[in-house]
């Protein structure tokens, strides 16, 4: 037999499975897993979560995008690494509660009373005394005060006296079980209802992600769950007077749809409103349909207020267009348009064409209330690119004009309908487009609103066409118009030259007439500084001329000089528009002037409009939908008990203190000798006047 001693000593394996389980099973660990599960709460907090691609392309960049969307942070919640996490997490605490739930039953039991009375002597909290009445007397008298106290006590009888431990406040190491269950409760909780369970059945099931478009009962069976999907949360859009059973669960390459057990029918969308215009309640009156028993069942869908069926909860999450018919008004920007009606419903689309270009138009929405901040957040001009900003509801952070900021209060009112719709070149590019359908007080001008934005991560930048003295666009759509034709430009800059020209030097005229058709040429973007230039236009057309073609210092001077030109030229313009529609003579009072310095303003704005009309909301004819989120969550009742049991843990925790007491009483010649001590997880001022206050009642009457 060979000499076990000579040999190295291996490690056993059981060790390393014993680190193992002593990592998973401690505190730390647990800790640090709960800190990196909430600093990837945080994250998917910031970061919207399942938006398109597109959107986060445009707010991180190409190459960040595509990083963060390998690690997942688009859809934290359902990450593998996130979900791994919460297992280990799971299981950390799990064992943690194993291993020291059976140290904490037996501690709950025991008194501790063999505690040697030369140990008392150690504590910080200690007393000591000579008593005249008998250990039997003192120990009827420690019994009393400890049970009005509200402590157990247990005696232990020794050859040299009576040790007397008691216990308090035992309760808090529940609370230590109760907080523990809690976390393990609630991430089982969020285990179960999350897209874990999902990806398993669709794995089962063999189904895969739809990232295709269509109606939805054009998607084939094998992106469809069935019925007995044990947990899930999706979205059900419900036009009023129409009725749906199939609900889409988002996934990051596309969706995936869920057969519901029933069909829900929204009779009515109710919506109420504050006197502002704010929405305080929506609710829909439904009735859900069962494909199983055929019974019909009324029921109203409120928010926090949700429906049940078959054990999936419908809730009211937001509202959407049915699919409204409006009615738009085209109105050509370039002279020789003339304007046309255009209808179609939300969510269709129709084609636009002048003959050679073509476009696509989408209806993509419709909002008949809107509450915005009509306090406009600038007002001077100057030269440049107009920068002035409309706050509306902090949505039009832009404008496509200039001007200061000033920081004024906001002011909410209902501004009106609203339609949004999208204009597709032939290459498949396009841009959003948001139109108020009645005009806006802004800065004492009443504008009609005309909003535009190239991507849907940015915010709507608004041209502000003010309204004429018959309170609609046309009188500046005919500006507009005549300004993009030659002729008339010609004509008016003649008229301001004979009018500018002094009676006594006719010779004026014109060096007046050249100088308020390059003006006018140049702010309609008809030439550019220097022939065969790309034509800028507007207010920056001139400011590039000026830079370009005038010394620094003369700039100041000739931009006066030209900015009058130009606006006499504008005002003979319009003087000549409402002569060709037999409106007569401009009045030449403040609200015409108001008029006429919006005029300009919008004039050189709508030279960056990027569409050759606008379209105005003329009708409508609303249709409303309900968007409920169904769920079947089993998880929920776990999460809810987490919760109670985590708020019993950390009161019990944090207000029950723990503390023991150990009586120490002796026999001797005149009396009794007592030693007592005061033992608790946490020193507190309260710990002190308590044991004081014990220790007095205790030790009173002492012998001299």
């Amino acid at each position: 037999m060979p000499d076990s001693t000579s040999a190295p000593r291996a490690v056993p394996s059981s060790s390393t499975a014993r680190e193992l389980f002593d990592l998973l099973a401690s505190m730390r660990f647990s800790i640090s897993l709960l800190t990196v599960i909430c600093i990837a709460s945080v994250i998917g907090t910031v970061v919207k979560q399942r938006e398109p691609l597109n959107n986060y392309v445009n707010q991180f960049g190409p190459f960040w995008a595509e990083v963060y969307q390998k690690i997942d942070l688009y859809t934290v919640y359902s990450a593998w690494w996130f979900l791994l996490i919460l297992a280990f997490l799971v299981l950390s605490t799990s064992l943690c509660i194993a291993r020291n739930t059976p140290k904490i039953l037996v501690d709950l039991k025991s008194y501790k009373e063999d505690l040697r009375e030369q140990s008392l002597k150690s504590f910080h909290h200690r007393a000591e005394g000579r008593l005249s009445l008998s250990p039997a007397q003192t120990l009827e008298r420690i019994n009393t005060l400890l049970a009005r106290a509200g402590w157990q006590a247990k005696l232990q009888q020794r050859d040299g006296g009576q040790m007397v431990a008691a216990r308090a406040g035992t309760s808090n190491k529940i609370g230590y079980i109760a907080a523990h269950s809690a976390i393990v409760l609630v991430c089982l909780g969020g285990l179960l209802d999350g897209d874990l369970i999902v990806k398993g059945m669709m794995l089962l099931q063999g189904k895969s992600v739809y990232s295709g478009a269509g109606l939805i009962r054009d998607v084939p069976a094998a992106h469809r769950l069935g019925e007995a999907t044990p947990t899930f949360r999706g979205n059900l859009m419900v036009p009023e007077g129409g009725r749906a059973g199939t609900a889409i669960l988002s996934m990051p390459d596309g969706v995936v749809l869920q057969d519901l057990p029933f069909d829900v029918e929204l009779k009515k969308f109710i919506v109420e409103y504050y006197d502002t215009g704010m929405p305080k309640l929506f609710a829909s009156e439904v009735l859900i349909h069962d494909r199983d028993t055929g019974k019909t069942t009324p029921a109203t869908v409120k928010v926090n207020e949700p429906a049940h069926h078959r054990g999936v909860a419908i809730y009211q999450s937001s509202f959407d267009d049915g699919g409204s018919e409006v009615t738009l008004q085209a109105q050509p920007l370039v002279a020789g348009g003339k304007s046309f009606k255009v209808q179609g419903t939300i969510g269709s689309s129709t084609s636009l064409s002048n003959g050679n270009d073509k476009l696509m138009l989408e209806f993509t929405g419709l909002r008949v209330i809107n509450v915005e901040n009509t306090i406009a957040d600038g007002g001077a001009s100057g030269s440049g690119a107009d920068v002035r900003k409309v706050d509306l509801a902090a949505s039009l952070d832009k404008h496509l004009g200039s001007g200061a900021k000033v920081k004024t209060e906001k002011t909410l009112q209902n501004v009106g309908p609203s339609v949004s719709y999208k204009l597709r070149d032939a290459s498949g590019q396009a841009r959003e487009y948001n139109n108020y359908m009645v005009p806006v007080e802004l800065d004492g001008q009443r504008s009609f609103l005309v909003g535009v934005r190239d991507t849907p991560a940015e915010s709507f930048r608004y041209l502000r066409i003010p309204v004429d003295d018959q309170g609609n666009i046309d009188g500046w759509l005919q500006l507009r118009q005549a300004l993009s034709d030659p002729a008339l430009r010609e004509q008016a800059a003649l008229r301001y030259a004979r009018l500018a020209t002094p009676v006594d030097k006719p010779e004026m005229t014109p060096q007046l007439q050249g100088t308020a058709r390059r003006a006018l040429s140049l702010f309609a973007g008809a030439e550019g500084v220097k022939p065969g230039e790309t034509p800028v236009g507007g207010l920056p057309g001139l400011s590039q001329f000026i830079e370009r073609e005038v010394p620094e210092n003369d700039r100041s001077r000739i931009s006066e000089v030209l900015l009058r030109i130009l606006n006499g030229s504008l005002f003979e313009l319009h003087k000549m528009v409402r002569e060709r529609a037999g409106l007569g003579e401009p009045k030449t009072d403040e609200a015409a002037q108001r008029f006429m310095t919006q005029s300009v303003l919008a004039l050189s704005d709508s030279m960056f409009y990027p569409a050759p009309v606008i379209l105005q909301l003329s009708d409508f004819k609303q249709v409303q939908a309900s968007v409920f989120q169904v769920a079947r969550a089993p998880g929920q009742k776990l999460v809810y008990l987490g919760a109670v049991l985590l708020i019993v843990g950390v009161f019990t925790m944090l207000y029950i203190r723990e503390r023991r007491m150990w009586i120490w009483l002796q026999a001797v010649p005149e009396g009794t000798r007592v030693t007592m001590a005061l033992s608790t997880t946490r020193r507190t001022l309260d710990t002190d006047t308590e044991f004081d206050r014990l220790q007095q009642a205790v030790l009173r009457d002492k012998a001299t």
